[in-house]
């Protein structure tokens, strides 16, 4: 119930501070429209980027072994998208993507090693598209900290996790606990828990270092595809919108640092921090007169678009992910170490 309440809040947040930062910088005769053009061309970057997302799961799923159909790959994505959203710091997105993955009859140890090439992949692509960027473009040195601030920190966490999966995947776990899990109360029920855990990181590992390399090289490309296109919606909005001379670097860049850096506010949705980082960012880049309308339709095609259509393929399913995380979650805390045997320090 906390959970929902927190959600409801951060949202409420959101739309406050998006009226906030729209009436903040509005001029005489504020409007939110922008020409059908605009919208086309943001319709058909939002398009081509979640074809292009689900491809690289479908050919990630080939570099395992496994068949995942295209469509069965774009449900993934949508419902990953909606499990990101509803949770803080977008913690429901991997719960919802394995959820869907397993109902589609994909096996738990292959769904783990999809999900993983697919952050594995996406640092990758992040630190091309960064490097793109910083030769084509000469931006503002406080735009380009905070891109190479926000890939550093994802390529930080992706690579700490594939570490921390190698050293444990080395391990030999046997049916009682070690020492170190004992001092940590990792006995009894909780020790089957990690268990189960260790036995599903190994083959994850194993599987991971035998992937086919041609169709991991297929969905590392359908991934910088993807993190590339992003990053047009922006400015098809702005430059459909206005004839003013506006620079293009800052569009460019300081979504990427906004969108990827909003996956570290604990706050479901961001709880507004994107909308004041857009304004502060680009609130004198982009033209007064239609600064709220790029701010409302760039949230809505880059955010509130996946939201919806999530909900619509897979809703039921992200949410299920989302309770089972959180049963999971409360069953290790709950569950009551045995004692230890006699002779035996706690």
């Amino acid at each position: 119930m906390k959970r929902w309440v927190l959600t409801a809040i951060s949202f409420a947040a959101v739309i406050g501070v998006s009226v906030y930062a729209v009436l903040s910088g509005a001029t005489s005769g504020l409007s939110l429209a922008i020409p059908a053009s605009a919208h086309l061309l943001a319709l058909l970057a939002f398009a081509s980027e979640v074809s292009a997302r689900s491809l690289k799961l479908t050919w990630s799923a080939k570099a395992v072994g496994t068949r995942l159909p295209f469509m069965t790959s774009v449900r993934t994505s949508l419902g990953g998208d909606f499990g990101a959203a509803i949770t803080p710091a977008r913690a429901g997105a991997e719960p919802a993507r394995f959820l869907i993955l397993a109902e589609a009859g994909i096996a738990a140890t292959d769904a783990m090693v999809i999900l993983y090439a697919e952050l594995f992949f996406e640092m990758i692509s992040l630190a091309i598209v960064v490097i793109a960027i910083a030769l084509i473009f000469d931006a503002s040195s406080n735009a380009f900290l905070a891109m190479v601030g926000v890939v550093g920190g994802y390529a930080a966490f992706v690579l700490g996790l594939g570490a921390l999966a190698v050293v444990l995947a080395s391990r030999t776990v046997g049916e009682e606990p070690p020492g170190w899990a004992r001092r940590l109360r990792l006995h009894g029920k909780r020790w089957d828990l990690v268990q189960r855990w260790f036995g599903r990181v190994r083959t994850v590992v194993q599987a991971f270092r035998t992937m086919h390399r041609g169709w991991a090289l297929a969905s590392l490309t359908a991934s910088v595809a993807h993190v590339a296109v992003r990053f047009t919606i922006l400015p098809a909005i702005v430059y459909s919108t206005t004839s003013a001379a506006v620079p293009l670097a800052p569009l460019v860049v300081w979504p990427l640092g906004i969108i990827y850096g909003a996956g570290v506010v604990p706050a479901p949705g961001g709880g507004g921090a994107v909308e004041l980082a857009f304004r502060a960012a680009l609130g004198r880049v982009i033209p007064p007169d239609i600064f709220g309308a790029a701010l409302v339709w760039w949230r809505f095609y880059t955010f509130y678009i996946y939201i919806a259509l999530g909900a619509l393929v897979a809703g039921n399913t992200a949410l299920r992910a989302v309770r089972e995380a959180q049963d999971v979650e409360e069953e290790f805390e709950n569950a009551v170490p045995e004692p230890e045997p006699p002779g035996r320090s706690a």
